[in-house]
């Protein structure tokens, strides 16, 4: 194992973290950590004048230039020596943490997943003049999804079920073979030449283990057919793996999956926590993960995964599995360019050693993967300061790695911007942006990163990444409501999808003069007493083609139904909204389609016909839910046919 610095063995050993005595000082620095503890000590037995003695002391410790509890962390990445070692930091570890937690120090993090745009790419949706793709971040990257087209057929997972249908022409079009998944949940698909894999996870049957803290217990399964008969669906691969999948990409024929599995577990009625490796069942193989393949971090968190990143080869159903397993805290998030993915998580480490002196830092952790076919290898850590929203706070751009956090503090949210080279040191960063607001949407675009923050108005932020080492913001807008997904329209104008009063808004913004981004048309707002549209969960649910002048979003409405002087019900609408987009005329609607049914009786929406993707092939329209296909014109949105599925 690789020799840990003095100052870490003593805050991050497998020893109590809140020791009740330091012995030895050897350093400042430890000196004035046992000063804290003791000031820890009186804030229990005094309370607020103990709390006003932390902060003054905190304030006089920073002043004579010590920081002992916030630099980016740079801990390096170990791996065991055998099980028990790997045991024994687990169960230890856990156990100061949890201590911890019940005291009041490790609060819930705040921020979110989900749980990735090239810089160089402006309309991935059109990848082939004739039909549309899944709406990607990274161009040659490809991500699961629920539909997929390749032109002249459509693969649709519904009800556990995968469709294949002859999709073009749309007059002929026809179901031509079902795939059954069964228990599963989570399932998407990718589509390679004549494969087609399928991934998510199973539902767990009758668990017989009980997890801290609850995580869903199951297994992430991959399963590979061959489709030159799309009749005749042959399965070619099975893969089974422990734990739940955490994301995929597709690089050529390889898929990169990454699987989280709680570390430790505990059976029904015992207390006592054992440690249960991942295992990878490759068509009747068993792969089991040995301890000391496992990196990790010595860093003591409330719970611990393996998060195992899996490469799959789904052209040759003879090539083994590679993999490259990970211990970590809470759950990643990622990011992947066309050579490299991009782990991110919370460390709570942190926490602990701010609890000394009452003191909060927010920090991720990020690691690199190289990714070169079969081959994995985690190549550089760093950290940064406050915690990342999404996979589109994160970007590769020319060899430097681009990052957006949001910070909380005693005082309110900041917002940051940093720049890493490919060691994963910070070599610039933009910090205290937009103070008391944060990052609702991020997007990067070659040197430049467009930042939406939100409190009560939307401010556009245009910030220059052309020197990384100093960014720096270039102009901005604000606006009333907020944007939470920014998708480029061309060089100088990015569209804005977001919400304004309740109801979903669509912004088109002109940086053509980035010291002044103004916006290109009148935003549009969907005219409703309340109205949603998940693209702003999910921009796969995303379409736009800027060479047909299309732009269409799932959307739900509510509307009132007044009678008599009172509201009487409500009226919910769920459709496609189609509409016309110009820098010349902005936003019209052309129109609405919906799959929902007809009825006197309800006044609800039925979740089986929620349209949930919309595609394009030719000049035909296709709307997408659990039960039905529709197929319109693309000029006129006149019905041409429709499949019940």
């Amino acid at each position: 194992m690789a020799p840990k610095t003095l100052l870490a063995h003593v805050l991050i050993s497998r020893q109590p973290v809140l020791r009740t005595s330091i012995k030895y000082h050897p350093s400042p620095i430890l000196s004035v950590l046992a000063m804290q503890r003791e000031v820890h000590k009186k804030m229990i037995t005094y309370g607020i004048s103990a709390i006003l003695l932390a902060v003054l002391f905190t304030a006089v410790i920073f002043h004579i230039g010590i920081q002992p509890f916030y630099k980016p962390s740079s801990l390096p990445l170990d791996t065991f020596s055998s099980f028990e070692e790997l045991e024994n930091f687990l169960i230890t570890n856990v156990e100061q943490a949890k201590n911890l937690e019940e005291k009041g120090w490790i609060p819930l993090l705040q921020g979110g997943e989900a749980t990735r745009m090239d810089s160089e790419t402006y309309g991935v949706t059109e990848a082939a003049p004739e039909y549309s793709e899944t709406n990607l971040q990274v161009a040659g990257v490809d991500e699961a999804d629920t539909v997929k087209t390749d032109g002249e057929y459509l693969y649709v997972i519904s009800n556990n079920t995968i469709i294949i249908l002859k999709a073009y022409p749309p007059e002929k079009a026809q179901i031509l073979s079902r795939i059954l998944l069964n228990e599963t949940y989570n399932a998407q698909i990718y589509i390679d030449e004549d494969k087609l894999a399928v991934l998510g996870n199973n539902y767990a049957v009758a668990p017989t283990y009980r997890l801290y803290p609850y995580p869903y217990l199951g297994n992430t399964f991959l399963r590979v057919y061959d489709i030159s008969n799309k009749s005749k669906p042959i399965l070619t691969r099975t893969m089974d793996l422990n734990g739940t999948l955490s994301g995929s990409r597709r690089i050529g024929d390889y898929i990169y999956l990454a699987v989280n599995q709680p570390a430790l577990q505990s059976k029904v009625g015992q207390t006592e926590q054992e440690v249960t490796l991942p295992k990878i069942y490759s068509d009747g193989t068993l792969i089991e993960i040995q301890a000391t393949e496992v990196r990790y971090v010595n860093m003591t968190d409330i719970f611990y995964y393996f998060t195992t990143i899996i490469a799959v080869n789904i052209q040759n159903d003879t090539q083994e599995p590679t993999y490259e397993p990970f211990l970590t805290g809470s759950t990643a998030t990622m990011y992947v360019s066309a050579s490299n993915m991009y782990l991110t998580m919370p460390n709570n480490n942190v926490w602990i050693l701010a609890a000394e002196v009452a003191a909060r830092q927010d920090e991720t952790l990020i690691y690199r993967v190289k990714l070169d076919n079969e081959n994995i290898l985690c190549e550089a850590q760093g950290a940064i300061s406050g915690y990342i929203l999404n996979q589109f706070s994160m970007d590769e751009y020319d060899n430097i790695f681009r990052v957006a956090t949001t910070t909380w503090t005693h005082e309110g949210t900041k917002n940051n911007l940093y720049t890493l080279n490919m060691t994963l040191h910070t070599i610039g960063k933009l910090e205290d942006l937009a103070p008391r607001e944060r990052i609702y949407s991020a997007r990067f675009i070659g040197d430049r990163c467009y930042l939406v923050t939100f409190r009560q108005v939307d401010p556009f932020y245009v910030i220059d990444l052309k020197t990384p080492t100093e960014p720096k913001v270039l102009g901005y807008l604000k606006i009333p409501g907020f944007s939470g997904y920014l998708h480029p329209y061309d060089e100088q104008h990015i569209i804005g999808i977001g919400k304004q009063d309740g109801n979903v808004k669509l912004s088109l913004f002109n940086v053509t003069d980035v010291t002044k981004p103004t916006e290109a048309a009148d935003p549009f707002i969907i005219s409703a007493s309340w109205s949603d549209t998940p693209v702003l969960r999910n921009h796969k649910a995303f379409l736009f083609a800027k060479s047909k002048q299309l732009l269409v979003l799932p959307i739900s409405t509510n509307f009132p139904v007044f009678t008599d002087g009172k509201y009487y019900t409500t009226n919910h609408h769920q459709g496609a909204y189609v509409f016309n987009i110009t820098l010349e005329g902005g936003f019209k609607l052309k129109g609405t389609i919906t799959h929902q049914p007809v009825t006197s009786t309800t006044h609800y929406i039925e979740y089986s016909y929620e349209v949930q993707r919309t595609l394009y092939i030719e000049n035909t329209l296709y709307t997408i839910s659990e039960a039905k296909i529709k197929m319109n014109t693309l000029d006129t949105l006149q019905p041409i046919n429709e499949i019940e599925l």
